[in-house]
């Protein structure tokens, strides 16, 4: 199952699979409607891109881009890869993530970083064999991840609702 480059007619299937992997989780999601919407726009830029594994899809993997002071092209961050349930270990997962690398490669990163939920063993174990590490070079302690969701001026958050969703969870 060879990786793909998706484009934004694509957005509905990566946003499919978003979803699904939010919920298995039991964690908050917009709903395929607004995740869709956004995808449309936001992969139309240079700032972001998916790749979906499939037809149809059974896997997916959404990486930002940003510039960054200490490399001279940008870092690249995998928000999400996700296989579906029925098709993990079956080496999908690593094809997405070498195919993930290599396109942000092209795009000129020099760096992919991944946040990952401390309690997700299976996750942290995937990408450590695949050479990701918790400790930046040169130091000897764990980096760390924090998270806040900024206020709009009337004080509600940016986040996700959680209407369309099961009660949020630890991921």
């Amino acid at each position: 199952m060879t990786p793909r480059v998706a484009t934004v007619h694509d957005a509905g299937a990566v946003a499919e699979l978003l979803d699904a992997f939010n919920r298995e989780f039991a964690t908050p999601t917009p709903g395929v409607a607004t995740l869709t919407a956004r995808l449309v726009r936001l992969l139309a830029g240079p700032a972001m891109f998916a790749m979906l594994c499939g037809e149809p899809p059974v896997a997916v993997a959404l990486v930002s881009l940003r510039p960054n002071v200490w490399y001279e092209g940008p870092a690249a961050l995998l928000d999400e890869l996700y296989v579906a349930p029925d098709r993990r270990n079956r080496g999908i997962g690593t094809e997405l993530l070498t195919s993930v690398e290599s396109e942000a490669r092209r795009r000129g990163g020099e760096v992919l970083e991944i946040n990952v939920d401390g309690q997700d063993t299976d996750a942290r174990r995937f990408y450590r064999r695949h050479g990701y590490t918790d400790t930046e070079p040169g130091q000897s302690e764990p980096s760390l991840y924090y998270y806040k969701e900024l206020a709009t001026p009337t004080g509600e958050t940016q986040g996700p609702p959680s209407t369309d969703a099961p009660p949020p969870s630890v991921r």
